[in-house]
């Protein structure tokens, strides 16, 4: 800079003006508008050089700011925001024939937005952005006008965290900040180089403008208006007093090469692109810092320099990168300079006591003139001189054509790595949609059964199994999952079995025992084969159900906060029940073809005697209850022979090698899949019809097979007779019942054979009759047990047990 500067005195208000709460912003028809941290606003006529009017507002004035289309101002109170229509309300200020000002009282009816505490306003497009301290926070508010006039409504808010305490802090600043190729009416543009790696190349592709804060603790933010997330920049470790663009190219729009923030103790940080030292990274982010001595009141910015008053000074810093005038040595110090990110040293103007001005106008023959407000309250007019050598010289267009085609080079760069990124980023969704796919149909399969399906595609079979270790036998359930479907089980998949007494169904849930068994990839045609222990079950627990459900938690696919996001409290497991698996008397017996009457008395002991009714009590809760007398309790099953010859008996056998039809049932009982448990892999003894075994307890059991004739005269049938017996009536019950099970499955698959033709010939109308009478006398036991207040639970109990009793040894014949 040549010459000295021009200090002109406009006006004096008399009062003394801070920089913490003191401010002045200009407008486009030669108006000045200035506040002091009091109740009031002074507008100033620039051309008339006058005081025309004073805004008077309900409380203290904290920020003012006008709108991207200056149609309206918009000033920040403690208690609230107004607005005011530009320029009709300074019209009717303007004094005619008058010496004084103007007084106008602003009203609730200028209110824009009712939030307290605003220190910081900025328009961006037709939005209002505020910001404010609450509690420990720093608030932000984005505001849009209403269908009503001068009304603004919320549309978003972001907070972050704020450092210190303090509450006298200074006020923080804001700036917003465009793409250069944006439509914004915005003056503040910035290259698209520097904007894509400040700021993200997602702000750039949506052309999101940017609002850059400076706060009290010294922590430079960016906040995104179309992006959720607030970043810090850096951190100056001081006040932030002034955030600002320079080093403007002519484009149109213009668009500026670098950002700079000035902190209140005199460090200045700017923000551009620069060559890297290596040829791998050829762009980067330079943060350029130095410091000014004294204390920064106030600052602000044009195309090429940077002013700030110290309040003792007013300094000038040239930000720009050009080198007309300058060659040889120079040049190369020059260069050497902006490669070790050094600031250039600031020029003192020879101006003091300014703590706060607008934004530097240009006037002709290259002048630059400033509006300031001294710490006095005087309105001063700062004329700077011209700057030497100034021009657009050819070496700077070719500089910025070079700079242009890098810039389309790292903008080229950029978007390959994003490119990158989000190949990577579809590759792992793609692999989740196809996980999740897998699972939805896994899960279709198994839920929408349809009737007439003999077996699901994903199921559960059993193997019950005794296994002796240190002189101890224990009977363990194999379980074995089989995928017969086309889909992959893989990651994230668990096989959950629910064991449970079946007697003792009304409190199946806390009865039961449960198991987890995670697995991962089980492929079509293959199994997954789990065992677990039954040996702490009583006999008098069974049966036992085992209930099969598989299960999905979709953590294997996505973390806590994406499940979080996701489910929004929801159950993130997919459970689909499996079949049903029983383990009766039948599977759980040790089986040995011969077993000698000393080993049975072995077992027996004598107890004191009992009557039916009292043994038939403590056989549900005591499986070790035996007769008094060495007479064992038994029980038997009479089924015709005509239906275990057409349903066990193969058309080709040869009946002189084939079993007896007495073993062949027996071994069918023992061996035969039942329930989704296999039967029992035995060394048969060929035409054995008689079996000798020992229960889960230990218990003695025996097992008769054999051919008896029933009927009336000569009128007779041919039978089969299972017989049960043992000292432990537990036993026998518990055989009874998987027996007349197992024979249920048998007679569902059989066809009408010829001695149930026979039987309807038959003179059988007494035992027609006994079963109706037993089958009678068992619905009126029901009837009382629920209905009966008169009927005692002995009584009831009784009748149950003559039937169960007459049934036992008096068996009807199964056709």
């Amino acid at each position: 800079m040549s010459g000295r500067c021009v200090v002109e005195t406009l006006a004096e208000f008399g009062f003394w003006a801070t920089p913490n709460t003191s401010g002045i912003t200009q407008d486009s028809r030669g108006h000045a508008f200035i506040y002091t941290g009091t109740e009031e606003v002074y507008i100033f006529n620039l051309k008339d050089k006058k005081l025309t009017g004073i805004l008077q507002f309900p409380t203290s004035v904290n920020d003012l700011i006008q709108s991207e289309d200056k149609q309206h101002l918009f000033v920040a109170c403690r208690s609230a925001v107004y607005g005011i229509k530009l320029p009709h309300e300074l019209f009717r200020l303007s004094p005619i024939d008058s010496s004084s000002p103007t007084e106008l009282k602003i009203t609730s009816d200028h209110l824009v937005t009712r939030q307290e505490g605003v220190l910081c306003l900025l328009t961006v497009g037709s939005a209002l952005v505020t910001l404010s301290r609450r509690d420990t926070s720093w608030f932000f508010t984005v505001n849009k006008p209403r269908e009503k006039p001068g009304v603004l409504e919320m549309l978003s808010s972001f907070s972050i965290p704020a450092v210190s305490d303090r509450t006298d802090e200074r006020r923080p600043v804001m700036e917003c900040v465009h793409l250069s190729d944006s439509s914004a009416l915005s003056e503040s543009h910035l290259e698209p180089t520097l904007f894509k790696l400040l700021f993200g190349i997602d702000s750039a592709l949506i052309k999101s403008p940017v609002i850059l804060c400076g706060l009290p603790d010294g922590r430079l933010c960016s906040l995104s208006l179309r992006l959720p997330g607030i970043r810090i920049i850096h951190s100056l470790e001081e006040p932030v007093v002034f955030i600002g663009e320079s080093v403007v190219m002519e484009t149109e729009p213009p668009c500026a090469q670098s950002l700079m923030a000035v902190g209140e103790h005199g460090r200045v940080v700017v923000i551009k692109t620069c060559e890297g030292a290596t040829e791998e990274d050829t762009r980067q982010v330079s943060f350029t810092e130095g410091c000014v001595p004294g204390k920064v009141m106030s600052a602000c910015v044009d195309k090429r320099c940077l002013y700030l008053s110290t309040g003792s000074d007013l300094l000038s810093i040239n930000l720009a990168e050009e080198s007309t005038g300058k060659s040889g040595q120079e040049l190369i110090e020059e260069r050497a300079r902006m490669n070790n990110n050094s600031l250039p040293s600031p020029t003192s103007l020879n101006v003091c006591r300014v703590i706060a001005f607008t934004k530097p106008t240009c006037k002709t023959a290259g002048k630059v003139e400033l509006l300031g407000l001294s710490a006095k309250g005087q309105l001063q007019s700062i004329t700077l001189p011209e700057n030497g050598g100034d021009g657009e010289s050819s070496t700077q267009q070719q500089t910025q054509a070079g700079r242009s085609v890098k810039d389309l080079l790292s903008a080229i760069g950029d978007i390959c790595e994003r490119a990158s990124n989000l190949k990577t980023s579809i590759k792992s969704k793609n692999q989740i949609l196809r996980h999740l796919n897998q699972v939805v149909n896994v899960s279709f399969l198994l839920l929408n059964k349809t009737e007439g399906t003999v077996e699901q595609p994903i199921r559960c079979l059993a193997t019950a199994k005794w296994t002796r270790l240190l002189q101890k036998d224990s009977l363990h359930l194999t379980c074995i999952l089989e995928n017969n479907s086309p889909y992959l089980l893989q990651e994230g998949w668990t096989l959950n079995l629910s064991v449970y007494p079946l007697s003792d169904s009304s409190q199946e849930q806390n009865a039961s025992t449960n198991y987890s068994f995670p697995f991962c990839n089980l492929n079509p045609g293959q199994t997954f084969e789990v065992t677990l222990p039954l040996t702490a079950a009583d006999d008098k627990l069974f049966p036992i159900t085992i209930s099969c459900v598989l299960v999905f938690s979709l953590k294997a696919l996505f973390d806590e906060k994406q499940l979080a996001s996701l489910l929004k409290g929801q159950n993130s497991t997919i459970s689909l029940p499996l079949n049903t698996l029983a383990v009766d008397w039948l599977h759980a017996l040790q089986l040995t073809t011969s077993f000698s009457e000393k080993n049975i008395a072995i077992h027996t002991r004598v107890n004191s005697s009992m009557n039916s009714v009292e043994r038939f009590l403590k056989s549900k809760g005591k499986s070790k209850v035996k007769k008094a007398d060495n007479k064992p309790f038994s029980a038997c099953v009479k089924i015709s022979l005509d239906l275990l010859i057409h349903t066990l008996v193969s058309k080709n056998a040869n009946k002189e090698t084939s079993p007896t039809l007495c073993a062949t049932f027996l071994d069918w009982l023992l061996s035969e899949p039942h329930k989704g448990v296999t039967g029992h892999q035995w060394e048969r003894t060929p035409n054995t019809a008689v079996l000798h075994a020992q229960g889960p307890n230990g218990q003695v059991v025996k097992l008769i097979t054999k051919e008896v004739n029933v009927g009336v005269g000569t009128e007779t049938m041919e039978v089969v007779e299972v017989q049960v017996e043992s000292l432990f009536l537990a036993a026998v019950c518990g055989l009874h019942h998987a027996i007349l099970d197992r024979i249920q499955t048998l007679v569902k698959r059989a066809p009408k054979t010829t001695s149930a033709l026979r039987a309807e010939t038959l003179d059988l109308r007494p035992e027609f009759l006994r079963a109706e009478r037993l089958l009678q006398q068992v619905q009126d036991s029901r009837v009382s047990g629920v209905v009966g207040v008169t009927v005692s639970s002995g009584h009831v109990t009784q009748s149950l047990l003559k039937v169960y009793q007459d049934l036992r040894q008096h068996p009807l014949v199964i056709f």
